[in-house]
């Protein structure tokens, strides 16, 4: 990993995706992703797909699995329960799906329409099959997902690093 500040974790992730040969960006526009988003949007090898759900990044990136590509998920805890019908598809058929979730209704939330699925999320992804591996400091953000990675497409299985609130900021719209 190349050295940056470990508060750049999106310049850090980046690198990552860079290295391992991410070919495919599926993201639902989030704040919490936005400088990752940036970063991928401007390497030419990275084709980066915004999504209307985030549902459709799973089948998106089964796809790019099969057609030899590997990819990334970017999404906002909110959009985990929009993924449940699809990730049975992910472990039926052993896809590897790497999702990086960027958590909302926890530390410092405003918004209460976040708090029931950003308490849920962990628990909605595991009851899914899903491997979680959480993350609540810039320091411990790259390396997490590296380890992430590796387990999403050397055991083909989907892990999901959820990027805490502390991580990303809070919002606030007043």
């Amino acid at each position: 990993m190349a050295k940056t500040s470990a508060l750049d974790w999106p310049k850090q992730v980046h690198q990552l995706l860079a290295r391992e040969k991410v070919t495919q960006v599926a993201y639902v526009p989030d704040a919490g992703h936005k400088r990752l988003i940036e970063l991928c949007q401007a390497r030419r090898s990275m084709r980066c797909v915004p999504l209307t759900s985030e549902q459709e990044g799973v089948a998106l990136l089964a796809g790019a699995w099969l057609g030899g590509a590997r990819g990334v998920l970017l999404m906002q805890s909110s959009g985990v329960g929009n993924c449940v019908n699809m990730l049975g598809m992910i472990q039926e058929c052993r896809f590897p799906l790497l999702a990086l979730v960027t958590m909302r209704g926890e530390w410092g939330e405003f918004n209460p329409w976040q708090v029931p699925m950003g308490q849920s999320t962990a628990v909605v992804l595991r009851e899914s099959g899903v491997i979680v591996q959480a993350v609540d400091t810039p320091e411990a953000v790259a390396e997490t997902v590296e380890s992430a990675w590796r387990l999403a497409f050397h055991a083909y299985r989907a892990v999901a690093v959820l990027i805490s609130q502390r991580v990303v900021g809070t919002k606030n719209f007043e």
